[in-house]
C-alpha cells in the first residue's frame, strides 16, 4: 500500500499559536489512530474526520482489515416467519464482509472507505445504518458487489474530460499519490510510451483475461470436467459461443465457470467443434478429462449422425451428453401452454395486444407520454410507491419465442401500462 499509495506531506508547519490548525500534529494523528472504532456499526463517518488525515484512517483500516467476528454466537432473528442468524463462513465468500455486534447488521469496509457520501438519498444499506435482510443475502450480497458495472475506457478520455474512465482515471490516482509512479506516467512519460491508447487498455483487459482463466484451471488441475456450451447472437449482429466448465474442487463443492466468449461464423457442428478445439488447445485442456458436454436440443447440438455432441463422442466416448434441464422445461412449458385452450388464446392477444402498439412509432410515442402522465397523476395524489429503481420510464416488451420467462417480462409491462395503452387505442 506503501508503494501505490503514499499521502503527501504539506511544507507548512502547524502554527503553535493555532492549535486548531487544518495540518493536525503527529500526536493528534497517532492518537486518533489508536482509538479507531473496530465495530463498523460504531465508527466515525469517513467525512467527519479531517480531509488531512482521511488517508491515513483508510490506511490503517485496510491494515486492519475488515471486522468479522468469526468466533462470536451470532443472534438468531425471525424474518417472514423464518428464524435465521448471520454465519461465519460468509467471510470467507465476500472478503469485504463486515459485521457489527453492536447493531446485529453487515457493512461493506470498502465502500466504508471510499465511498463519498453514503448519507445522500438512496444511499446504500451497507454504508449507512447496515444490511440486515438475510433471507436475501445471496442476492444483495452478489448485487453488492457487481452494482457499480463500469467500463474500463471512457467514451472521452482527452485532456479536459472529467472523466476518462476507470483506467486513466486510477492512473491518474496513483500519480496524484505517488511520485514515483508520477515520474513515469502520463504526461510525464515519452511520447511513444505512454501505454494509454485503447489498443493498449484492450491488451490489458486480454491480460487480466488471461491471468483469470489461468486460475480457473490451476484449480481444475487434472481433474475430470464437463463442458457447457450455447451461441447467441449480440447487439452487433454477430453469432458468439459461451464456453463453460464445471468441475469438482478440493472441498467437493460443484464449481461452474464461464471461460470464454468466442466470435463463430456460423453455428454447424463443424464450426462449434473446431472453436472448440482452439480453445482446449490454447488452454492446455485434454479430451481425455472430459466426462460431460451440455447443450440445447438443437439439431447442430444433438444430432445422431452429424451434431456437436455425435463429434466430440466420437473423439472421446466418455463424454456423455445432456440436454440442457433449463431448456427441457421450457420446451414442457410451451407444449403445455399451447394444447391449454385458454393460455394459448390469452398469449397470443397479448402479442397482439404488443405489435399493434408497437408497430407504430406514433403510437409508441403516445403511450409513452400517456404513461408519464399518469405517473404524474399517481404521485399528486400520493398513490405512486416510491423507491430506488422504480417509476423508470419503460416500454412494452416482446415475449421471446425461446425464453419462457421473458412472458413475465411482458406481463408485468402490459398490467403497469395498461390504463395508458387503452387511452392510446
Amino acid at each position: 500500500m506503501e508503494r501505490f499509495f503514499k499521502r503527501k506531506l504539506s511544507t507548512d508547519s502547524p502554527s503553535p499559536s493555532n492549535p486548531d490548525s487544518s495540518n493536525a500534529r503527529p500526536i493528534e494523528v497517532d492518537e486518533i489512530l489508536a482509538n479507531l472504532q473496530a465495530d463498523p456499526g460504531l465508527r466515525t463517518r469517513m467525512t467527519d474526520y479531517s480531509p488531512n488525515i482521511r488517508d491515513e484512517i483508510r490506511r490503517t483500516y485496510l491494515q486492519k482489515g475488515p471486522c468479522q467476528s468469526r468466533s462470536y454466537k451470532f443472534p438468531q432473528t425471525n424474518q417472514s416467519g423464518i428464524n435465521i442468524r448471520f454465519i461465519a463462513q460468509w467471510f470467507d465468500e465476500y472478503d469485504w464482509l463486515e459485521y457489527s455486534i453492536a447493531k446485529d447488521v453487515a457493512f461493506c469496509l470498502h465502500c466504508y472507505l471510499f465511498k463519498p457520501n453514503f448519507d445522500q438519498v438512496g444511499g446504500d444499506a451497507f454504508t449507512g445504518v447496515g444490511f440486515n435482510n438475510l433471507k436475501k443475502r445471496k442476492e444483495r450480497f452478489n448485487l453488492h458487489v457487481g452494482s457499480a458495472g463500469l467500463s474500463f475506457h471512457g467514451h472521452d478520455e482527452s485532456a479536459q474530460s472529467s472523466n476518462k474512465g476507470n483506467y486513466l482515471e486510477l492512473l491518474q490516482f496513483l500519480a496524484d499519490h505517488d511520485e514515483k509512479v508520477k515520474a513515469v506516467v502520463l504526461e510525464n512519460a515519452p511520447g511513444n510510451l505512454k501505454l494509454i491508447a485503447p489498443s493498449i487498455q484492450k491488451d490489458l483487459v486480454k491480460a487480466c483475461a488471461k491471468e483469470t482463466i489461468g486460475l480457473i484451471l490451476s484449480d481444475v488441475k487434472d481433474r475430470y470436467f464437463s463442458i457447457m456450451v450455447d451461441e447467441a447472437r449480440d447487439v452487433s449482429i454477430k453469432e458468439q459461443m459461451a464456453m463453460g466448465l464445471r468441475y469438482v474442487n478440493d472441498k467437493g463443492k460443484i464449481i461452474e465457470r464461464l471461460v470464454g466468449v468466442q466470435h463463430v461464423t456460423d453455428t454447424t457442428s463443424s464450426a462449434l467443434k473446431e472453436a472448440i478445439d482452439e480453445f482446449f488447445s490454447s488452454v492446455n485442456l485434454s479430451f481425455s478429462k472430459l466426462r460431460e458436454q451440455g447443450y440445447d436440443g438443437a439439431s447442430n447440438m444433438r444430432g445422431e449422425f452429424n451434431g456437436l455432441k455425435t463429434k466430440i463422442l466420437r473423439k472421446q466416448p466418455c463424454a456423455f451428453y445432456v440436454h440442457c434441464f433449463a431448456h427441457q422445461l421450457q420446451l414442457a412449458l410451451v407444449a403445455v401452454a399451447k394444447k391449454n385452450i385458454d393460455v394459448n388464446s390469452f398469449f397470443t392477444t397479448a402479442n397482439s395486444l404488443i405489435n399493434v402498439v408497437g408497430a407504430s412509432c406514433k403510437r409508441r410515442d403516445a403511450l409513452r407520454a400517456q404513461y408519464q402522465e399518469e405517473l404524474v397523476k399517481a404521485f399528486e395524489n400520493d398513490c405512486l410507491i416510491t423507491g430506488r429503481g422504480l417509476n423508470q420510464e419503460t416500454s412494452l416488451k416482446r415475449a421471446g419465442n425461446t425464453r419462457w420467462n421473458s412472458h413475465y417480462g411482458t406481463m408485468i409491462s402490459i398490467i403497469s401500462m395498461f390504463p395508458s395503452m387503452v387511452n392510446v387505442l
